[in-house]
């Protein structure tokens, strides 16, 4: 069936028609069921890949197709109190009880056409675009994103404020990964398809990007992106915002320092005992 909507999507999306029909419609409603019960992804794991994941061009292409075929509709509940007007083919998903996903009243929103596992918690307001993937029993804090086609991993916490960037366009580039048990703490900003390995802690503020190398000063070492990989911080990391001296010119002269990630250790039951409180909020 994955490769059936696959060659149907690549197809649609390579030779767009003159004007849409309803069977266009169905293959996307098709690759939206997919996605929201996760029998598909943008990404998903490899272990064949250097990084652990591989990138699904044809869903984001089917993710796309979705824009390109809706048109704006009025979707508001009350057009004057909360106006919601959108493409007709991304309303925002629907969810019961049995879906088994606290979501706290205030202001949260969480689009069509994302996996949400069991026992997650949003709390408000946050939002989740579509293309997601958000593991069992991980929260999505107050004031977070989670973009387009992110995948976050199970029993993660994104904490309040935090931002992890959606990476639809180019299709073949690797989204944002956040691994198993990560702890992304307030403020943080995690973008351009980096992937951070499983129990890793990112304190509050840490941005990560692929332009920015990351000191790693317990292991000695400088991390960053090579040719169009990914940046990827290391399993059990922990990661705070630090700053680096320009050694030159009128920088040095002046004194500035610029803004950069450091491994300051790897996870440790010290570690472990300071996030074990989040298990008391799910």
């Amino acid at each position: 069936m994955q490769s059936e909507i696959r060659d149907e999507i690549e197809d649609l999306f390579d030779h767009p028609p003159a004007a849409y029909h309803e069977d266009h419609f169905m293959l996307f409603a098709r690759l939206k069921e997919a996605l929201n019960t996760g029998a598909v992804r943008a990404a998903e794991p490899d272990s064949s890949s250097k990084t652990g994941w591989r990138v699904n061009p044809w869903v984001k292409k089917g993710i796309l197709l979705g824009f390109r075929i809706g048109g704006i509709v009025d979707m508001s509940v009350d057009a004057t109190r909360q106006p919601f007007f959108d493409k007709a083919t991304w309303p925002v998903k629907r969810m019961t009880v049995s879906s088994g996903v606290r979501i706290v009243p205030g202001g949260s929103s969480i689009r069509d056409g994302c996996f949400i596992g069991k026992s997650v918690t949003c709390m408000p307001p946050m939002y989740i675009n579509a293309g997601a993937w958000v593991g069992d029993g991980t929260m999505v804090d107050s004031h977070a994103l989670v973009g387009s086609c992110a995948q976050i991993g199970k029993n993660c916490h994104i904490s309040a404020a935090a931002q992890i960037g959606g990476v639809l366009e180019p299709v073949g580039a690797m989204p944002v990964i956040i691994e198993d048990e990560v702890l992304v703490g307030g403020n943080c900003g995690v973008y351009e398809g980096t992937v951070v390995k499983r129990r890793a802690v990112l304190g509050s503020g840490v941005i990560l990007t692929r332009s920015t190398p990351v000191y790693d000063v317990a292991r000695g070492v400088v991390l960053s992106a090579q040719g169009d990989d990914p940046l990827v911080i290391p399993e059990g990391a922990v990661v705070v915002a630090g700053s680096r001296a320009i050694t030159s010119g009128k920088g040095k002269e002046w004194g500035v320092s610029l803004y950069t990630p450091v491994i300051v250790k790897y996870r440790d039951e010290k570690t472990d005992s300071r996030v074990q409180l989040e298990d008391l909020l799910r």
